[in-house]
Formats: structure tokens, C-alpha cells, sequence
């Protein structure tokens, strides 16, 4: 038999996050907005019954939000990361094994238990007392089908937040209600091909042919299908795969007019990939800076400018990276002449990641940088707020970071923030 697999998704995730430190958006409608508060990217139930999409751009339903008293945040991902860790803290005390999707999904191993409906929903209640976060559960025997459960969970209020689907009896009655553009995989060509030739619902594909999946879609839509009749094609990962690359890319909050500016937005890209490459015991072998132009802006002067490097020795030295992105950005920047160019974004990529302990050696190989400073720099940030401590070339104005003008509190994550009590 197969083990069963559950995913727990939580609820509007980034609008539920901003709900638990502020009671009074319980019941009113709120979204969230993209980098540089552009578009809305999560939106609670009542903004979707106002009719506000996936997507829209701020400026173009500002008359709506005024009209209905739309509570309108900017993305806080320090506080939606650590309510994210929270949650699967408490994952993690229900199931030996749990492996994060995305920030607000994960897939849980459900094998060896009675009673997985009883189980899913005291992890579902511990969850909402611990964090005070909404989660849904899908129960399957492949992670398709529990995607599956799990939206009927969320559009079915009868399954009270839980649905177990194992049973192939229920799954007969229930697939027919997924429409094929919902399953896990299934693109917008894709579900256009197969709605041509009349399969609309995860039970339709489920009965199509193997050959006819592969003919139409290659193997993954073959995949999906075997998924669907029950076969697990995708594997649990018990074990995080290691990390081939990374990478710190941001949009300007303003444009950046000279080198000075973008190298101080390069440097603290290339101290947040270094940071990220020690916490995973990593070092990297290729580094790549880009920045670029606003390619919808046809009335402005465009440009993309972008350099690789060879990092000999590996390194996760902030400096080694800092002034490795130095080298790339000088040599990309553009002979602007009488040009003006306003650069709205920039970024590091990091490739060749390797565990500290396989760096390939040679034999005049003399270990560069500092660890011992780079960990005193980690503990210190960590211990007193990101940015505590940083290179000089990041700058103090720091003009080109995100604009966030409707970003709430980090509560969990800065004492200075904490809620009081008077």
C-alpha cells in the first residue's frame, strides 16, 4: 500500500497573516500588494466578492478601495516568513516528515495513522491556537489527488476544512467537481487542449488514455494522470535537495541614476546571498550581476547590462561576492555618453553551490576572507536586527530599496515593533 500523503494550505495566507495582530480586519476587505505596492497579489473573500482580481494594478481599483474602505497593506515578508516557520513548527509535531512546498503549503506524510481525519483536524485546531493561522487539509494517496482534496476542503464548507480522499469510492463521486484547469500541473495550453476535446474535470482525465496524455502533453501530463488514477509519479521528499543556485534580485523603489546607486543595491543582494549560502554551509563557484531598465517604459532610453565571474577559491566570504559583483557591474555598466539611463532593477545570481566540506581543493589553495569574522557578522545581525552591521558600500540612504508604504508592523521578528497595551 502507499503511504498517505496530506498538504495543508493556509487561507488567504498573506491577508490571514495580517489578521492575527489585527483583529479589525476580520470580516472586511483587505489586500496585500506586490514589490513597490504595485499590484494586489492576496486578497481576502470579501475583496474578492468585491470583484478585485489576481493581479490588478493598484492605481486602477483606487475608486473601489475608497468606496468599500478596501484595508490595503504592502507585503511584509519578514512577518509572512516567520508565521510561515511557525506553522510548520507545528507541522512538524504531528508528522515526522514534512516538506515545505511554498510558503503557505506543505506536504505531510500521513502514513501509520487511524484515524487521519481526527489527526488532520487537532493539527488544524493546534495550528489556529498556537499561530492563529486557518489551514486546510487534502489526504490522498499522491500528492495530485491531495491537491485535489484539499481544494474541494477549501470550496466545501461540509468537509469542515478537512477531506480525507483515500477512499476511491469518494474520489469517483467528488473528481467529477474539479474542473481540469484546477489540477496541480495543468497550464492554461494545456487546459485548453484538453477542454477541445471534452475533458473538463480531474475525473475526464483521470479515465483519458496513457498514450493520448503523452502525445498530447509529453510525460508530465502522463504523470499527472497515473497521479490521478492513484499511482505515485511524485516523490515525497524526505530530504531537502540541495541547492543548486540562488538568487537576491529586487525592483528599485526609486530608479537608480548612477553606478554609485546600483553598486549600493548590489551590495546588499550580494550580502544577502552570502548570508543565505552560510546558513546552508554553502559556497558558490559562479556569480552573475544584471540590472536593467524599465522595458515598458518605450519613451525612456533601455538597457540591460549583465557579467559572470568564476569564484577560485569557492567562496561564502561577504567580501569576496561584494567585490566580486564590483568587477561584473563595471565592466556592464554602459558608456552612456548623453544618455540617461534610470535603472529600476538589479540582482545577484549565485551558481555551482557546493557543501563547504566538497569545495574542490588545490594545491596552492589558501583559504581567503575571514570565517571567523563572517560568523561574528551573522551572530551579530541575528541577534540585534537584520542590518545591524553592514559593508559601507551598501550606503545609509539605501534610496533604491522596495517603496512599502502600507507595510504594518514585523511583530514577531522586532521587538520595537511589538503591539502594546495601555
Amino acid at each position: 500500500m502507499t503511504r498517505p500523503i496530506a498538504i495543508s494550505d493556509s487561507a488567504n495566507f498573506y491577508v490571514s497573516a495580517e489578521r492575527i495582530f489585527d483583529p479589525t480586519l476580520r470580516g472586511v476587505p483587505v489586500i496585500v500588494l506586490s514589490n513597490n505596492d504595485g499590484c494586489a497579489v492576496a486578497r481576502s473573500d470579501e475583496a474578492k466578492a468585491l470583484g478585485i482580481k489576481m493581479g490588478a494594478p493598484l492605481h486602477l481599483i483606487r475608486d473601489k478601495v475608497e468606496a468599500h474602505g478596501v484595508r490595503v497593506f504592502s507585503s511584509n515578508y519578514t512577518l509572512y516568513g516567520d508565521i510561515s516557520r511557525r506553522v510548520v513548527a507545528v507541522y512538524e509535531d504531528y508528522t515526522p516528515n514534512v516538506e515545505v512546498y511554498s510558503i503557505d503549503e506543505c506536504f505531510l506524510d500521513f502514513g501509520g495513522l487511524k484515524d487521519r481525519v481526527a489527526h488532520a483536524k487537532s493539527m488544524r485546531h493546534d495550528v489556529l491556537r498556537r499561530v492563529g493561522m486557518p489551514v486546510r487539509v487534502g489526504i490522498a494517496a499522491t500528492k495530485t489527488l491531495a491537491k485535489c482534496a484539499n481544494d474541494i476542503a477549501k470550496k466545501n464548507p461540509i468537509f469542515s476544512g478537512v477531506l480525507d480522499m483515500t477512499d476511491p469510492t469518494l474520489a469517483d463521486w467528488l473528481l467529477p467537481l474539479v474542473p481540469v484547469g484546477d489540477i496541480w500541473g495543468i497550464g492554461r495550453k494545456t487546459e485548453g487542449k484538453l477542454r477541445r476535446i471534452g475533458i473538463n474535470s480531474a475525473a475526464d482525465l483521470r479515465a483519458m488514455p496513457l498514450r493520448q496524455a503523452r502525445a498530447m502533453g509529453t510525460v508530465m501530463l502522463e504523470r499527472t494522470v497515473l497521479e490521478l488514477q492513484g499511482e505515485p509519479c511524485i516523490a515525497f521528499d524526505d530530504v531537502e535537495p540541495q541547492r543548486k543556485g540562488m538568487a537576491v534580485t529586487r525592483s528599485a523603489g526609486t530608479p537608480m541614476l548612477d553606478f554609485e546607486t546600483v553598486f549600493e543595491a548590489l551590495t546588499a543582494h550580494a550580502t544577502r546571498a552570502a548570508e543565505k549560502l552560510r546558513h546552508h554551509n554553502l559556497v558558490a563557484g559562479t556569480l552573475t550581476v544584471f540590472f536593467h531598465t524599465n522595458r515598458h517604459r518605450a519613451d525612456k532610453p533601455q538597457y540591460t547590462g549583465s557579467r559572470t565571474t568564476r569564484l577560485i577559491p569557492m567562496t561564502s566570504d561577504t567580501f569576496d561576492l561584494v567585490a566580486a559583483a564590483k568587477r561584473c557591474a563595471l565592466a556592464a555598466w554602459p558608456n552612456t555618453g548623453e544618455k540617461l539611463y534610470a535603472f529600476t532593477k538589479a540582482g545577484v545570481l549565485l551558481d555551482d553551490l557546493l557543501p563547504f566540506e566538497q569545495r574542490p581543493r588545490t594545491l596552492f589553495d589558501v583559504p581567503r576572507g575571514s570565517p571567523r569574522l563572517m560568523t561574528a557578522l551573522d551572530q551579530v545581525n541575528k541577534r540585534f536586527g537584520k542590518k545591524t552591521l553592514i559593508l559601507a558600500s551598501e550606503g545609509m540612504s539605501r534610496s533604491w530599496q522596495l517603496r512599502a508604504d502600507h507595510r504594518s508592523p514585523r511583530y514577531t521578528t522586532r521587538i520595537s515593533d511589538l503591539p502594546v497595551v495601555r
